[in-house]
This record gives structure tokens, C-alpha cells and sequence, in this order.
């Protein structure tokens, strides 16, 4: 009896030793990632443990002072000054320090003042615990001024009857155009407002007298890779590319411009690419995604609209639970919100643009199997958060299956990419020659 009490009394000394040396060992950051954009500038610190921090602002000149409890630096938070770079719109450098025992300091040093949301997230997927620092700028960019910027006065009084150029950094990291869209924006290609309105559209042309706006959305970004190929491909990656290549398209037609919801690898949240298109006016959204399946073999180009009665299939089903995870993994402060926003995703009674929505997937589909072989021959519905705005028509395109080997080879081959930009652009000038937008009094309120 007398040695059963020993031995349990040393098993519990030593469980208490156990106990008090996890408790005592510092947590680590495990990796550490910056996503510079127009938009924001986003930094996360990702752990195996929740971290503890506070975090206050520093003014002239401007810094932001991040502590981390219960921490260690290590040779990971040391490089996070090595991620910085002079692109970056609002952060000029940061230093990390121990600024005492179990404490290590992040000092940001700002290029501008910042309104910075700091949050945290539980682990999901291959990610930990993360801490996020979302840098904003005091005033929010604006699509629409971003927009309006490329068209002169005399352009944006008449309603935008000519295309705007396609200028700025984002479009200069944009794929040159092919041949017969440079042809299409050749001076005597550039017609007048009244001979474009007097001369009959073909089959495949607008018949309207205004600026039509395609909202382009390519698919995840930043923090959320989105489905990942066996190759190593990230579907976020295929979706800027093919959407930047047909954004250049669309730019290059005498009666359309295009809006990407993101043009540089980086996070937006679905409710954002929604207020995005809604901001514009856009007369059609357009999200395209390079999905994966649980099997290798599943292929094929798909497009997908909202549905208000379910879904037409337990594969559109599973596809838009997959796709509406976004915000998990790409990371949204909860503690910001829009209840108008909340109201607006909401609401289903959104019968006409469902429909048209419908009739525009329906001329995008045929197109698209003009190049690849078709998952299913119909246009699908499911309730994908990114497709209900209740004014805009919307369709989710799935370029391929990037878990099919051979069509994640094809999805990062700049042809095929050019291929598929350019039979997306068909079916909307098809769609919208059938279906011209209502005319305009302006080309956009900037109320």
C-alpha cells in the first residue's frame, strides 16, 4: 500500500512538472505573411498557440506598435522586415525586437496614416492560429472613382459612350493583348457616339448607345489559396491571370470596360466583391474559379448562377458550401459589420436577375465548350454567397477541374488562358446582344 502511494505520488509530482514546463515554454510563430494591396495591406502572424497581444498607434511619424505576449523572437518574426517591400501602399518598414522577457515588439512604421482592424482566427484548414493586421487607408478606395478616373468629363457626362484607356499599374502587369484585339482598338476602329448608335449590331455585338460594366471577380486570394493542384498550381493564381486577361479584352471592345474585384494576390471578402460590383453599377458579374474535386478524374468547364429554391445537384450543392468557406480561411474580422450589406445578400426575391443570369451562363456555357469539354451540359444553381446581388445578373464560371492533372497543366498554359478569356468575352457579347442594358441618364451616381 505504502509503495502504491509512492508511486502514484511520483507519478503526480512528475505530471505537475510536466504540466508547469508546457506552461512555461514561450509559443512560437510558425510563419508569417504580408499581402500588399490598393485596397489594404494585410500581415499575419500564424502559431500553434492563441496569441495574446495589444496593439496601440504612434503619430508623427506614423507607426503602428504591436505587442506579443508570451513570446519569444525568432528567426521567423525576424523576417518579416525582409517581406516588406517599396511597393507596399502603406507600410514603409517593420522591425521586430524583444522588448522584454516573454514580450516581442512589432514596430510598423507607416508611409501614411491607417485605420488598422487587428483580429484573430481559430485554426482551419492547413492554417494555426493566425493574428491579423489589416492596414486601411482613412479614406476607402472607391471602384467607381477608380473608374471614372479613366474616362475624360466629356466621356463620363455622356454616359460613358467610349471605352476609358487601359491605364495604371494594375493593368500594366496585365498579358499584351493578341492581335485582334489590338486591330479592334486602332484609331479608325474608334468610332463617334452617333455612328456607333446608326450603325445595326451583329449577331454577337451590344445594340446599346452606352458604356456596358462587367464586373470581373477572380476567385480567392491572399490568405485563401482556393483549391491547390497536384502539381502545386493555386487556383487563386489561374483566376487573376484569366481574369486580367479577360478584363484586357472587354477593355478593348468599343462598348464595354471591366472591374476586377481584385487585381493582385490578396484577400476580399465575398460580401466586399458584391459592394464592389453594386458600387460600379455593373451591368454583369462575373466570378471565375479553377475548382477541385475528390476525384482526379472529374473534369470539365461548368457555370453556375444563384438559386432561390436549392440546389439543382448535390455536386453544385457541395461546390458553393466549398466556395461560401472563403471568408473562413481567407480570414474576416467579424467584429466589422454592414447590417444594410447583411440585408442585401440576404434577400432571395430575386427573380429577374436570376433569370437573366440564366440567359447570360446558358451564351457563356456554349462558348466555353468550344474549347473544353463541358462538366454538364446546363447552366447549375446553387446558393453561392459571391452571386446575390439582388440587381446584378451574376454567373460563377468554373474554368476546369485544377485537380484533374491534364486540366491543371492546360489551366497554367497562357494560350489556353487566352482561349478561355476570349470565349468568356463571346458569350457576353452574345448575351448582351439579345438582352441590351436599359440606357442611362449617367454613367454611374456618385451617391
Amino acid at each position: 500500500m505504502t509503495r502504491r502511494r509512492l508511486l502514484g505520488s511520483a507519478a503526480a509530482s512528475l505530471l505537475l512538472l510536466v504540466s508547469r514546463s508546457a506552461r512555461a515554454a514561450p509559443a512560437s510563430v510558425l510563419a508569417v505573411r504580408v499581402w500588399p494591396a490598393r485596397d489594404y495591406t494585410r500581415i499575419t502572424l500564424e502559431s500553434r498557440q492563441p496569441l495574446v497581444f495589444s496593439h496601440h498607434s504612434v503619430r508623427n511619424p506614423e507607426r503602428l506598435v504591436v505587442d506579443l505576449e508570451g513570446l519569444e523572437l525568432n528567426s521567423v518574426l525576424q523576417s518579416l522586415s525582409a517581406k516588406i517591400t517599396g511597393q507596399d501602399p502603406y507600410i514603409q518598414l517593420i522591425r521586430a525586437g524583444q522588448n522584454r522577457p516573454g514580450v516581442v515588439r512589432l514596430v510598423i512604421d507607416l508611409k501614411t496614416e491607417v485605420v488598422p482592424q487587428v483580429f484573430t482566427l481559430k485554426p482551419i484548414g492547413d492554417y494555426g492560429y493566425r493574428l491579423v493586421l489589416d492596414l486601411y487607408p482613412t479614406e476607402p478606395v472607391d471602384p467607381l472613382l477608380a473608374l471614372l478616373e479613366k474616362l475624360s468629363p466629356e466621356e463620363a457626362a455622356a454616359g460613358g459612350a467610349t471605352p476609358p484607356a487601359v491605364v495604371g499599374k494594375a493593368e500594366e502587369r496585365q498579358p499584351r493583348r493578341p492581335p485582334e484585339a489590338e486591330r479592334r482598338m486602332e484609331p479608325q476602329k474608334r468610332e463617334t457616339p452617333t455612328e456607333r448608335n446608326h450603325r445595326p449590331a451583329s449577331d454577337d455585338e451590344p445594340a446599346v448607345n452606352r458604356l456596358i460594366t462587367i464586373a470581373i471577380d477572380p476567385g480567392h486570394g491572399g490568405e485563401d489559396p482556393g483549391a491547390v493542384g497536384a502539381a502545386g498550381s493555386f487556383e487563386k493564381h489561374v483566376t487573376l491571370s484569366v481574369g486580367r486577361r479577360l478584363k484586357a479584352r472587354i477593355d478593348a471592345e468599343p462598348n464595354m470596360r471591366a472591374m476586377l474585384t481584385r487585381d493582385a494576390d490578396y484577400f476580399v471578402p465575398l460580401q466586399q466583391r458584391v459592394a464592389k460590383a453594386r458600387r460600379v453599377q455593373a451591368d454583369l458579374f462575373v466570378s471565375i474559379h479553377a475548382d477541385a474535386f475528390i476525384s482526379p478524374t472529374a473534369r470539365g468547364s461548368s457555370v453556375f448562377v444563384l438559386s432561390d429554391k436549392g440546389a439543382s445537384s448535390t455536386a453544385a450543392r457541395w461546390l458553393a458550401q466549398k466556395e461560401n468557406a472563403a471568408d473562413l480561411i481567407g480570414g474576416v474580422n467579424l467584429g466589422v459589420k454592414d447590417s444594410h450589406l447583411a440585408r442585401t445578400l440576404l434577400d432571395l426575391s430575386q427573380t429577374a436577375a436570376i433569370n437573366d443570369s440564366l440567359k447570360v451562363g446558358k451564351a457563356v456555357l456554349g462558348e466555353l465548350g468550344g474549347i473544353n469539354r463541358l462538366h454538364k451540359g446546363e447552366v447549375e444553381q446553387a446558393s453561392f454567397a459571391v452571386l446575390k446581388a439582388p440587381d446584378i445578373p451574376s454567373i460563377l464560371i468554373e474554368t476546369a477541374f485544377i485537380s484533374n492533372p491534364e486540366e491543371e497543366a492546360r489551366l497554367n498554359d497562357e494560350a489556353y488562358q487566352d482561349r478561355m478569356a476570349e470565349a468568356i468575352l463571346r458569350g457576353l457579347r452574345r448575351y448582351f446582344a439579345k438582352n441590351p442594358p436599359l440606357s442611362k441618364s449617367k454613367l454611374a451616381s456618385l451617391n
